[in-house]
């Protein structure tokens, strides 16, 4: 090198080396959060709450105040040590987690960000589990603000797993209960931290005490958390901080990630027959506007019975979704707050009347006027239990069950099962040997029902159908998310859906418009004609709310990567 490249270098001090020297020497003193987490446990995890006492509260919750869960955002590593934690002290199984941590992403190609974050239960202000729930599994506490699950309450229902948007509640399917996260309430009260609390290397987590009246003017501007559910619809107390300024486009890692939901089959069963049984009575009612004397007191036993049987076999499968349905007496306990409360008492009350009805009926013991009014009765609660179901998933706030989406399918469900079941009920009336009875009754509201059923099954079926124009949306919406699980995982059933809706809602009722001599519903032909009709109307049926259930976009809190 030459001695002008040499007089070209800085020129550095014995001073300033020094000075260098001493910075690296006093970083290498300074021990990252896990080495002084390790340094401080060497003799195993403490359980004093002294090793603590910066992360829990000096003083408990005041009026208006409760505590609540603080995550620092600059802490977090997504370890899972907060979740093995929790795991160990609740005894959870395999499986089965109170907290959770996910990963959220943004930023540009040249900087990206990655933030993970742990959640669990945000003990709400207005929590949805609470009252949602029909025998009231939860209680909020009114000193600590902490909300708790009652497991020898619950009965399993599960309801609350849809009701809550951040989705805290877990079922236990061995158990036949669901339990969450209580904030380890038994060890707050005792000075102890919880177990997520201590478990974390980076002191991530913190339980702070917040004022009730400042959560809820917070959740106006909706600064939560990017991407979770907005926090108006509970709102959540749990506060997520970072001296950072997050990217504008951050989102979770399984944003655009669809999958399938739980089908619940018995709730499929149940609805789909209940909503049939109440159709049937709703036709049976209307029909006699339109009949003689003599074929109404031919046609009404046949009818009732057919429709009170089906409606008795919906509310026997609906015990079936129950994990403990020894305790299904519980159910009307939260009448003043659940729906689903309302929706069993308002179907207990159809079903009693529809006995009432259906024993009137063979017997004959009540006037014309008596039984007529009886009968009003059984349709009114019926359809104020098919408004109650409606209400059950409105309450969830998920767009695909919104009050238009849900109100429609199940209204038209009942409508187009309940002209299918009467033209089946006028099959079968004819096998009763009276084929002039038979005759007159068909052709006094066969025709109708037909074309009243093609009506209803185009409506229906075009209804569904519109909401693939979600598809065209350049956002990832929620009902965006439905439309792509329609046309993707759930395409066989879609499809199936659709076939079985034609075939037993339009090609069969005109192919009973177009014979020649309709009034035969004897011969086999007819019958083979109005069995398909049913058959295919009520799996089209069932398979739409297969679709209604699996293909529900499902609010959750920021999650990992998925495949």
């Amino acid at each position: 090198m030459s001695a002008a490249s040499f007089s070209s270098l800085p020129i550095v001090s014995s001073g300033e080396v020094s000075d260098l020297l001493g910075r690296l020497l006093d970083e290498q003193q300074q021990l990252t959060a896990v080495e002084q987490f390790s340094q401080e446990h060497d003799g195993g995890l403490p359980s004093q709450s002294k090793y603590y006492s910066r992360l829990m509260p000096a003083a408990p919750p005041k009026t208006g105040e409760q505590y609540a869960f603080e995550v620092d955002l600059d802490r977090c590593s997504g370890c899972k040590a907060c979740v093995v934690g929790c795991h160990s002290l609740n005894g959870l199984d395999d499986q089965e987690t109170w907290r959770d941590v996910g990963l959220l992403v943004g930023g540009t190609r040249s900087l990206p960000v990655m933030q993970h974050v742990t959640t669990a239960c945000h003990h709400c202000l207005d929590p949805a589990c609470m009252t949602a729930c029909p025998v009231d599994a939860y209680e909020k506490n009114p000193e600590t603000g902490i909300v708790k699950h009652l497991d020898d309450q619950c009965f399993g229902c599960q309801y609350c797993t849809l009701a809550c948007p951040y989705d805290v509640p877990k079922y236990h399917s061995d158990k036949g209960i669901v339990r969450k996260c209580d904030m380890c309430a038994d060890r707050l009260a005792v000075g102890e931290a919880p177990a997520c609390v201590q478990a974390c290397p980076h002191e991530a987590i913190a339980i702070k005490v917040v004022n009730v009246q400042e959560v809820r003017e917070n959740a106006e501007a909706d600064s939560f958390l990017p991407a979770a559910p907005e926090p108006y619809l509970t709102f959540p107390t749990t506060t997520f901080k970072t001296k950072r300024v997050l990217p504008r486009n951050m989102l979770p890692a399984d944003y655009y990630s669809v999958s399938a939901q739980h089908p619940h089959w018995p709730l499929i069963v149940m609805l789909v027959l209940t909503q049939l049984s109440v159709g049937a009575f709703t036709v049976g009612l209307i029909l006699e506007n339109f009949l003689k004397p003599d074929l109404l007191t031919q046609f009404r036993p046949l009818q009732s019975a057919f429709a009170l049987a089906l409606g008795l076999l919906a509310l026997g499968a609906s015990t079936m979704h129950l994990g403990r349905p020894l305790y299904a007496f519980r159910a009307i306990i939260g009448l003043r707050h659940s729906w689903l409360s309302r929706e069993i008492l308002a179907f207990g009350v159809f079903a009693g009347a529809a006995t009432m009805y259906a024993a009137a009926v063979w017997s004959g013991i009540l006037a014309a006027e008596t039984l007529r009014l009886l009968g009003w009765t059984v349709v009114v609660t019926g359809l104020a239990g098919v408004f109650c179901s409606v209400m059950i998933y409105v309450f969830t706030q998920r767009e695909f069950w919104s009050f238009g989406q849900t109100g429609m399918k199940f209204f038209l469900s009942a409508c187009n099962l309940g002209l299918a079941t009467t033209l089946l009920v006028l099959m079968l009336f004819s096998l009763s040997g009276q084929p002039q009875l038979s005759e007159s009754l068909y052709l006094s509201v066969g025709a109708g029902l037909a074309k009243a059923l093609v009506v209803g099954t185009l409506i229906k079926l075009g209804f569904e159908l519109s909401l693939l124009r979600h598809l065209l949306q350049y956002r990832n919406s929620p009902l965006k998310r439905s439309a792509l699980l329609i046309v993707g995982r759930l395409s066989s059933s879609s499809i199936a859906r659709c076939a079985a809706g034609i075939l037993g809602g339009i090609v069969m009722p005109l192919f009973l418009l177009m014979r020649e001599q309709p009034a035969h519903l004897g011969n086999v032909p007819s019958m083979l004609m109005l069995s398909i009709l049913f058959g295919a109307c009520l799996l089209g049926e069932l398979l739409e709310r297969y679709q209604f259930f699996a293909a529900v976009s499902a609010p959750r809190m920021p999650g990992g990567p998925r495949r």
